[in-house]
């Protein structure tokens, strides 16, 4: 076994292995999510305490901060006058002088079982004198024992690193597994990045890395170490940004020697479709029709994401893909993540196509009996058609014969295994994954580093800014003054809340009870409600309603968040505006406004909200450009909660952060398609060591090739 293989088998040993956890602390490490024991070299302290000198108290001078060792001498509580206000006192001692400890905000019942006589602490804080008496008010409170072992608390002095716990893992015990792994680490660990990059770049060594990170020295800067930015975060962050890219442009290596499809250029279908329509594409259509045909054509099988904000004409544009393929005699299907948004897709082909001879078919859940072995037999034959569905698609007794063209909606709304089986019900077709959640360039560059990208910067012709407003529970009455106003005049409002049912934890107002009391409130109005808990036929029923302009006012969880269209809807208020991310507000703010009339959102809020929360609702406020609101929302929210899934196939990060680190994530891109370039297979001497630690940091993952 060489020395990166044996790298990696050490890396893997579980935790408990390590001298002093054994199995019980084991598992109080894997409730942290530190399984093994390159987990716990990657369980980073999040901050660090000053700890670098420690002075007598009976030599403090009033007026500096300074860390003191001291045992507590006496607790107490004092009451402040008439109004009950109670001071907390702790007197301690460190055998030279004694210090008066107060505090005049704290939890009653820890603070009486935390400070017991003899128990010793580390103070820091500001020495100030009261009424000749040396004091420290509110200071930050280091428990010695959680800390440290008590016979050698002195050596562990300077900059303490403070972890992630959880209760019965004490910070002394991280430490103290951590010193062990650490003890020989240079000898132990192989280079894990490439010579020639880490001259480049000017980072140190790893071993290094972790042995300074968990161990820094006292001429280290706390503020520097805690921010994550030394020399020595930045390059775990690097080697972390640089193997995922690696990984990525490997498999859009792959992809690009796979043999696929290649189409004739034929276009009468799509030039009777361009005949029909009552406006113009926009350039940002047009360019994206010509890229997806260029790669149609092409034998590579196409990767493709076509990203555009709220009502961009996303959906035309793979109508234009799927006539391509039906009119080189072959099948295209369409897999959307609802049923009410692949009826509307199904419900739009077939408009757009009345009278062209082109079957379109929609294949769901609800699909049943004579209707669905109809299609599954017209598959089956290899029929030229086009299939709109749902996950019905992906059913194990759906077979093409034909399949050329696999186009995914709302693409994170799908897993990447779940993708894999839709594209090998046919050998190696183009495939065309589309998205209006507008993603930021570092998440894009991270996620979809794999995928051509078509863009669609702009909105069709016609269609009329939104005007969003903040308003507070005080002007409520009004707003449902303006919603009669506008339903009055015979147009129709959303009221979306973000749960269905009651919950202990969020004091938020459920639907159900909101629908009975908007019913009473609008009752001259019919209003239905729609959620997700709801039958599948059941949703159809009420939206068909509300499609007609049956029903006035919809009372929605965000089950509409995704592709519903109903032109007449121009009012959409959502309530408890701030639970939503940013990205998911912009989503929903797009079911309205798409008749050409004025239309409004109104972001219902607490004013006791806090200073953030009213910041991301003032965004929603001032832009539309769903690109923008996606930056803040991935700045506010960080890349986890942004995609709201765990399902994309990547690895996750440990310490690299797509906000903050974004000039290392291009750094480690760039890298990464220079060393592809130099040696695509990764068989020169000096990149040997490369391909192990791919495969352990994709564990399995880059079989996942072309699918987004």
């Amino acid at each position: 076994m060489d020395a990166i293989q044996e790298n990696i088998a050490w890396f893997n040993s579980p935790v408990q292995y390590v001298k002093g956890v054994g199995p019980y602390l084991g598992k109080l490490f894997e409730r942290l999510g530190v399984a093994t024991f390159e987990d716990l070299l990657y369980h980073l302290p999040f901050r660090y305490l000053d700890r670098r000198s420690i002075a007598s108290i009976a030599k403090t001078q009033p007026g500096k901060q300074r860390v003191v060792y001291g045992q507590v001498d006496a607790v107490g509580e004092l009451a402040l006058g008439r109004r009950g206000r109670r001071i907390f006192e702790v007197i301690v001692t460190d055998g030279q002088g004694y210090l008066t400890v107060k505090w005049f905000h704290y939890p009653r019942k820890f603070f009486q079982e935390r400070f017991k006589k003899g128990e010793k602490f580390l103070f820091f804080g500001e020495v100030s004198l009261f009424r000749g008496e040396k004091q420290m008010v509110h200071p930050e409170v280091t428990p010695v024992k959680e800390f440290f072992e008590e016979e050698d608390f002195q050596k562990h002095l300077g900059l303490v690193p403070v972890y992630s716990t959880t209760e019965g893992l004490h910070q002394r015990q991280i430490r103290k597994a951590l010193d062990f792994l650490l003890e020989g680490l240079g000898d132990r660990l192989a280079e894990t990045l490439p010579e020639v990059l880490r001259r480049k770049w000017g980072f140190p060594g790893q071993a290094e890395s972790f042995s300074r990170i968990h161990r820094p020295l006292d001429e280290d800067s706390p503020e520097v170490w805690t921010a994550l930015r030394s020399p020595f975060h930045r390059r775990l962050v690097f080697e972390e940004f640089f193997y995922l890219q690696l990984g990525l442009a490997f498999r859009r290596q792959r992809a690009q020697v796979l043999t696929g499809i290649a189409h004739e250029a034929k276009f009468r279908f799509q030039e009777a479709l361009r005949g029909k329509l009552p406006f113009t594409l926009t350039e940002g259509q047009e360019r994206a029709i010509r890229e997806i045909t260029r790669d149609m054509c092409s034998p590579r099988p196409m990767n493709r994401l076509l990203q555009g904000d709220v009502g961009s004409g996303k959906t035309l544009v793979c109508l234009f893909a799927a006539l391509l393929s039906v009119e080189n005699g072959r099948q295209a299907a369409v897999m959307a993540p609802t049923e009410i948004l692949a009826d509307q897709h199904y419900k739009n082909f077939s408009r757009l196509l009345q009278g062209m001879g082109i079957p379109v078919r929609l294949l769901t859940a609800s699909t049943k009996g004579k209707e669905r072995d109809e299609i599954l037999e017209l598959l089956k034959r290899g029929e030229p058609a086009i299939v709109v569905g749902t996950h019905a698609l992906l059913e194990e007794d759906v077979a093409f014969d034909r399949l050329s063209l696999v186009v995914i909606d709302e693409q994170h709304r799908f897993g990447v295994r779940q993708r894999m089986v839709l594209m090998k019900k046919s050998e190696q077709p183009d495939v065309l994954v589309m998205t209006a959640t507008p993603i930021p360039r570092s998440l894009a560059m991270t996620l979809y580093g794999d995928l051509d990208l078509s863009l669609i910067p702009e909105l069709p012709p016609g269609r009329v800014p939104i005007l969003t407003r903040i308003m507070y529970e005080k002007d409520r009455p009004k707003l449902y003054d303006f919603v009669r106003e506008k339903v009055k005049a015979g147009q129709q409002a959303y009221f979306v809340f973000p749960l269905i049912e009651e919950s202990e934890k969020l004091d938020l107002k459920d639907a159900t009870k909101a629908y009975e009391k908007l019913k009473e409130i609008f009752k001259e109005f019919k209003v239905e409600m729609l959620h997700g808990r709801m039958k599948n036929q059941q949703k159809e029923e009420v939206m068909g309603r509300f499609s007609r302009g049956e029903t006035q006012i919809l009372v929605s969880t965000t089950v509409i968040e995704v592709g519903i269209d109903v032109p007449n809807a121009t009012l959409m208020v959502i309530e408890h505006a701030e639970r939503f991310g940013l990205s998911q507000l912009h989503q929903l703010r797009g079911r309205v406004g798409r008749g050409g009339q004025k239309s409004y959102c109104i972001l219902a809020t607490d004013f006791k909200q806090s200073d953030l929360a009213k910041e991301r609702l003032k965004v929603m406020e001032a832009s539309s450009d769903g690109f923008k609101i996606a930056e803040e929302d991935l700045k506010i929210r960080g890349p986890g909660d942004f995609l709201g899934t765990r399902q994309s196939g990547l690895p996750d990060f440990r310490v690299g952060n797509l906000v903050s680190d974004l000039d290392l994530l291009e750094a480690a891109r760039e890298s990464a398609r220079e060393l592809l370039e130099r040696d695509p297979q990764l068989s020169l001497e000096e990149n040997r060591m490369i391909r192990p630690i791919l495969l352990h940091r994709w564990k399995g993952r880059l079989s996942l090739a072309q699918v987004g």
